[in-house]
């Protein structure tokens, strides 16, 4: 009995609750039994053979290119299909064989210079390196080390030169990270377009000039685009060529070190949006065919090539891959101390088709079954547990666009473990009204629907529009809304026609209702807060190489004469609002009414009303909203409000009393004058706050 016993597979041990918690996952119990006993058997062979996750996950430490405290340098790269490997450089003259690796085991190879005299570096800060592989057909392949940390373009080259940085005295953090957060309002952020100048941007410009804008308008935390080493600036980050490299474009590790200090000073969380769905196909500068196969970190033929992306596929089974990719997380908390993961890219690693051409229609029988790549959900599980085990108060969050069940509940439930994921319908479905209806057929019970729709207990980050609306061949929200008028009539001396005041009423009303009601978090991409013109656009062949599109005009928020600092003032309102009253951290919303006809929506969240009247032209007085608490009432925030563009129909030194007059399954109602197009939040003054 006992060695039968010793033959059952592991159970995640908190399945019977993700069970409870959702009956109809039943069906897939043996699923999640699988997923987690692949993901055990992973980690255990990990204890068994590498000294522990630990010990594994500081690979960063020993592989590359890394000097010994007595000035001594030890370089150890994986090449499986390498039959000679080589360190060359500025250091030895270019001699592309003075400095042959020695041959390990499992494809490993390792190399030590000793130290100059007086322990002076061999390999001296600042100088250019390559690692030469022969390949099994002769040839010399001259490579980048995929453990590289400084990679550096000259204007006059098209590839990227490997620097060794190891300065005499790296930057030291002063300030700690800040304690994890209950409410996440998340700032995405690009470093190279944060100026209003057309130009690539600065760490040090992110750090003095775009911090304290986003801590004023009351963001805690900021998502970094584009950090990781990519060849080719128009790929937005994502399509990376040095994993371990922050990119060099914005300047030197040192700074990036440096922003992240003062953000956290700020009291500014700073997430990495990190790629390890795919990499780049570069290969003279990035990871493809390393060691001259096609193979090595990916796998090889066309399995190892993403159809639409043009870039490789990393073999989640292989060892030194889950080595390389788990070390890499590891590298920038400890290196750099971001505090956590946005991953790109979830539901391409998810399953073997990568959400080409498929739908999902939430069918469960979808999440389940030989087209799930579980060995992409088992090194996704690997990460979690590792971030959580080593560093409890990161935070991680999956893009991913097919709603995999489970994907935000713990490991020890079968789940993947991340804290968040992206509420992807909802920026969808904003385009789609927009787009397609008039105001008059706007639908409330399906906003309410989409902005509610999601799994029980799983933390959703809700937002109006990311940076992929703001995309060129996108529209932001604002463009779409109030289109070429923009250009026009934006001005407050220039009269406000009807379509800029349309846009101006409704980008509020989008935004408050996606940050109420939409999640337990909220995003929103760097200039979208105040309706910024036109779309984005990087510096490419099709545009003459302008960096035109390529910045955030921040400028016009300063310009009194403009409209956008309405929907600037706004944005910060409505983020310290949450701030003080938390209700992405409270339970989800209990919602009232959704009233087709009226185009009214009430609900109640963190002891807070919140009303909505979308109707193009409609206002109502003395419009009955049922609540919950008796009291006294009185406005918080009206997006009709002067400072905010709007019309100023609401006096808020009115008190709204309740009755105890049943309305809409609540105990007590209040009557209360709702103008069109307006949004207002009221708070029960009866009880302290």
């Amino acid at each position: 009995m006992a060695a039968a016993a010793s033959t059952q597979p592991p159970q995640p041990p908190k399945l019977s609750q993700l069970l409870e918690r959702d009956p109809y996952l039943a069906p897939f119990e043996t699923d999640f039994q699988r997923r987690y006993s692949l993901f055990y058997n992973r980690l255990k062979n990990i204890e068994e053979n590498e000294g522990g996750l630990d010990k594994f996950s500081k690979s960063y430490k020993s592989f590359g290119v890394n000097q010994f405290v007595d000035g001594g340098i030890y370089c150890k790269e994986w090449a499986p299909g390498a039959e000679a490997v080589f360190l060359t450089g500025d250091f030895n003259g270019w001699n592309p064989f003075s400095h042959p690796y020695r041959k390990m085991e499992y494809g490993k190879w390792e190399l030590f210079i000793p130290p100059g005299q007086d322990g002076y570096p061999p390999v001296p800060h600042g100088s250019k390196l390559k690692v030469v592989i022969r390949a099994q057909n002769g040839e010399l392949l001259y490579r980048i080390s995929p453990w590289a940390r400084y990679v550096v373009r000259d204007e006059d080259k098209v590839n990227y030169d490997w620097v060794h940085w190891n300065p005499p005295q790296s930057y030291i953090h002063k300030h700690p990270s800040p304690k994890r957060l209950k409410s996440l309002r998340i700032y995405e952020s690009h470093v190279g377009i944060a100026s209003p100048e057309g130009k690539v941007a600065s760490y040090k410009n992110f750090t003095y000039n775009v911090l304290p804008r986003i801590k004023d308008l009351g963001y805690n935390c900021v998502q970094l685009m584009a950090i990781m080493e990519h060849a080719y600036y128009a790929s937005f980050g994502y399509q990376v060529t040095s994993f371990f490299a922050a990119s060099s474009r914005y300047g030197t590790p040192d700074d990036l070190k440096e922003m992240i200090d003062v953000a956290h000073s700020m009291g500014i969380t700073v997430l990495l949006d990190v790629v390890h769905s795919h990499a780049s196909k570069n290969s003279e500068d990035g990871l493809n065919k390393f060691d001259g196969t096609d193979s090595c970190f990916f796998h090889s033929g066309p399995k190892g090539t993403h159809q639409l992306w043009d870039s490789r596929l990393f073999d989640y089974a292989n060892w030194e891959v889950l080595r390389f990719l788990l070390s890499n997380l590891r590298m920038w908390i400890e290196d750099y101390r971001f505090d956590g993961f946005r991953f790109d890219g979830v539901t391409s690693m998810l399953y073997h088709h990568h959400g080409i051409g498929t739908g999902f229609s939430g069918d469960y029988n979808e999440y389940f079954g030989l087209h799930v790549d579980e060995d992409a959900l088992c090194y996704l599980m690997l990460a979690n547990h590792m971030i959580k085990f080593l560093h409890p108060e990161c935070i991680t969050i999956a893009e991913d666009v097919s709603g995999m069940p489970a994907l935000c509940r713990p490991v020890a439930e079968g789940g993947g473990g991340f804290d968040y994921r992206l509420a992807m319908a909802i920026p969808d479905k904003w385009i789609q009204i927009i787009k397609e209806l008039k105001d008059e057929d706007w639908n409330m019970g399906n906003i309410v629907h989409t902005l509610t729709n999601r799994r029980y207990e799983e933390k959703y980050i809700a937002y109006a529009e990311s940076h992929d609306q703001a995309l060129v061949g996108d529209k932001t929200l604002a463009f779409r809304l109030m289109d070429a008028e923009m250009y026009t009539n934006m001005s407050v001396l220039s009269p406000l026609t009807p379509v800029i005041d349309r846009g101006i009423q409704l980008h509020k009303m989008i935004r408050l209702i996606t940050h109420a009601l939409g999640g337990e978090s909220y995003l929103n991409f760097m200039g979208n807060e105040f309706g910024h013109p036109e779309w984005l656009d990087f510096p490419r062949k099709g545009n003459n190489e302008s960096y035109h599109y390529a910045r955030r005009q921040f400028n016009l928020t300063e310009d009194h004469l403009l409209r956008y600092r309405f929907l600037n003032t706004f944005d910060r309102d409505m983020n310290k609002l949450e701030e003080r009253f938390g209700w992405l951290a409270s339970p989800p919303a209990f919602v009232s009414e959704k009233h087709e006809s009226n185009k009214v929506i009430a609900f109640e969240r963190a002891g807070l009303i919140f009303i909505f009247n979308f109707h193009p032209y409609q206002s109502y007085v003395d419009y009955r909203v049922g609540i919950e608490t008796p009291g006294k009432y009185k406005i918080l925030l009206d997006s009709d409000a002067a400072e905010y563009g709007g019309h100023q129909r609401l006096d808020h030194s009115t008190e709204y009393f309740s009755e105890e007059y049943p309305h809409n399954y609540r105990p007590n109602s209040l009557m209360v004058y709702i103008p069109s197009r307006v949004a207002i939040v009221l708070q029960n003054t009866d009880i302290s706050k």
